[in-house]
């Protein structure tokens, strides 16, 4: 309850499995699948599972030596298949996939509900593997060593029980890990402290230490780079989530990478790339935030290296990703939130565009083949399905697979509109709808608005059947705190300035009435994580401007999220809340202390997941308790899997998805 009021008295509910709390769970999803449960939300389930489960989805890709691998799951493979094929046989309308491993069979051997997390396969020779595996879709995982040429996970191989582990490949007999050591080996935020070289054979105990952090920071990590000639192991340390200092170890020396902190970098080869996040002066040059420098790096561990540029932004364009070839640079930059792909050649850094890729498109760097110059490209929009473009650096990419549409766009327009906020900074959304609606109809705004993470156009077969195709109108908003113009873009939005990404999503939701596309009976919004701290803010500091909200996995208790699972890691986001300064500023735009009983709070839907071990399903808990005992109405459910997506898999998924959207229709389409 509101910090004014005493005590919390809800406390009890941050029990995450807790008896008393899990019956309050149960007793809060049962009416809520029941409101919402009949026969339109198996309907709208029903078609989401099948966008979801269809065999004519794209099959992405990763290269890994002579084979493309791919992770699949559909209907018959619910926890999914990892498997490879070849290009040529990828290239065909029917591929010859060769499963490795069938998550669902591992499942039903050791009798738990695997979801996968990912695979680390060795490098250059590609014969063993590091499979992660979670059990419910939960931040932590299980590690198993799996020898690729047997099939068969290593009998006595590298193995680590549950815990957010960080492990890479060193050697085929050391790996470098980070894990739960035991007491004293974790940060406040939960995170590995301690790295430690562990060779074959040997007890984890006695695995010898390379590095070590303080418990305030967020985590330590270390990485290897097996490329022939160019053989170095790093070590980093986040000292909070946006500043870094990186090393490389050479022999028992460490050695300094002397950049700013809340710079990333990576290196290719002879390459080092520095990415600033605040402007960086060297020497008598200035280096804004958001650009792209390039060094040799042996140049630069020595102090004699000259830096390239190779990218600067502008007040319109910004980096969003790259990646390298073996010889070339792929730069994905966004003008205005489009997107255009680059290609760089080092030492010029000369820039081209890459030939092949739509006008007027979403564009994802699927994969790039660092040891060749192959390059996987996805593109698509708002109502145009993906197509996976294919090709060589330099020459023009072509189209290898496509995707079906799964909602008929033939009526729908998109446009981009941009609207001044409080403080007079243009913010940029996008409007999808029907272009002879002829008048406001029920309409679907979302947005994030933290951790310089881009909200970008791209296709949505789910969103698209269940909403648009009913004749609903989706608007992305670009606000502040996310990434789409660069660095800036977010810093300027952080802590203190937080206020400004509330006002920015604010800003938009009344544009939406203005222009006459809803109004504010028929406007809803939706979020989730960060996103769903927003729809907090927008409850309980602007109700006025909607007629619902889904707020999903949020964080809500900004005074205790630091205290919860992962919350530690983003107090260089919002702020620390036992820092009275700090807390003086948070307390506006903290949910669950902002609670009134007096005021009059749009239809809400609430959604977490116990096995969410990021966001503590705490949070959620607590503020519809608090929603409650304040006389208002909530509707609630929780997954007892899924992790911090919601969902452990696609059946998890079409669930949320329906009871999200028939949830919105009930409350929208009046």
């Amino acid at each position: 309850m509101p910090e004014q009021l005493g005590p919390d008295p809800f406390l009890w509910l941050e029990d995450v499995t807790g008896d008393r709390a899990l019956d309050w769970v149960r007793a809060h999803n049962e009416p809520t699948i029941a409101e919402f449960g009949g026969d339109n939300f198996e309907q709208m389930r029903r078609e989401a599972l099948e966008v979801l489960d269809t065999d004519s989805r794209i099959p992405y890709v990763r290269r890994r030596g002579e084979y493309l691998y791919n992770f699949w799951r559909d209907a018959t493979n619910p926890r999914g298949l990892w498997r490879r094929t070849t290009l040529d046989s990828y290239r065909t309308e029917d591929p010859d996939w060769d499963v490795l491993i069938d998550v669902d069979e591992l499942a039903a051997q050791d009798d738990a509900n695997w979801v996968w997390a990912g695979a680390d396969v060795i490098e250059p020779d590609l014969t063993l593997a590091l499979i992660s595996l979670s059990r419910g879709g939960a931040d932590a995982t299980v590690v198993r060593e799996f020898d690729m040429r047997t099939r068969q996970f290593v009998e006595d191989g590298f193995s680590l029980p549950e815990a957010k582990t960080s492990i890479t490949w060193e050697t085929a007999d050391s790996v470098l890990v980070g894990t739960d050591f035991g007491p004293g080996s974790l940060t406040d935020s939960g995170y590995p402290r301690i790295v430690k070289r562990w060779q074959r054979g040997q007890p984890l105990a006695d695995a010898s230490t390379l590095f070590e952090g303080s418990a305030s920071d967020v985590s330590v990590g270390a990485g290897y780079d097996p490329t022939p000639g160019y053989e170095r192991l790093f070590l980093s340390r986040s000292t909070d989530f946006f500043n870094r200092e990186s090393y490389e170890l050479r022999g028992d020396r460490l050695i300094r990478i002397d950049v700013p902190t809340d710079a990333s970098i990576s290196t290719h080869r002879e390459w080092l790339l520095i990415r600033p996040r605040t402007d960086w002066q060297v020497g008598s040059t200035v280096h804004p935030a958001g650009s792209m420098l390039a060094a040799n790096y042996d140049e630069f561990i020595s102090g004699t290296a000259e830096l390239s540029v190779v990218f600067e932004p502008d007040a319109h364009t910004s980096l969003e990703s790259y990646s390298w070839t073996r010889d070339r640079l792929i730069l994905l930059t966004l003008v205005d939130v489009a997107s255009r792909l680059e290609i760089a050649t080092p030492g010029t850094w000369q820039r081209e565009p890459v030939a092949g890729i739509p006008a007027n498109t979403h564009t994802v760097i699927v994969d790039v083949d660092e040891y060749g110059d192959e390059i996987f490209v996805d593109s698509s929009g708002f109502t145009a399905p993906s197509r996976l473009l294919w090709g060589h650096a330099g020459q023009p990419l072509v189209e290898v697979k496509s995707a079906p549409g799964f909602f008929d766009a033939g009526g729908l327009e998109v446009s981009q509109h941009f609207v001044a906020s409080a403080d007079g900074t243009r913010i940029p959304y996008f409007v999808v709808g029907n272009r002879d609606s002829g008048g406001p109809g029920p309409t679907l705004l979302g947005g994030y608005g933290g951790f310089e993470s881009s909200n970008l156009p791209g296709y949505a077969g789910v969103l698209g059947r269940l909403w648009l195709a009913r004749g609903g109108t989706y608007v992305l908003a670009n606000i502040r705190g996310g990434g789409e113009y660069g660095p800036s873009w977010h810093t300027r939005a952080m802590r203190e300035n937080r206020h400004l990404v509330y006002e920015d999503f604010a800003a938009v939701a009344q544009d939406l009435v203005a222009r006459g596309i809803t109004t504010v009976p028929q406007l809803g919004a939706q979020g989730g994580s960060n996103g769903g701290l927003l729809m907090g803010v927008m409850l309980t500091r602007y109700p006025e401007l909607f007629g619902a909200l889904v707020c999903s996995v949020p964080l809500l208790d900004m005074k205790r999220f630091h205290l919860l699972l992962a919350g530690a890691s983003w107090v260089a986001e919002y702020g620390d809340p036992d820092n009275p300064e700090d807390w003086a500023f948070m307390e506006a735009f903290s949910p669950y202390q902002n609670i009134s009983a007096d005021a009059h709070y749009p239809a809400l839907l609430m959604t977490t997941s116990t096995r969410d071990d990021r966001v503590h399903p705490g949070h959620a808990r607590k503020m519809t308790a608090a929603l409650e005992a304040a006389g208002h109405r909530v509707r609630y459910y929780e997954n007892i899997e899924g992790g911090h997506a919601g969902a452990a898999d696609n059946a998890q998924t079409a669930f949320k998805s329906a009871l999200t959207y028939g949830f919105l229709w009930r409350m929208l389409g009046r």
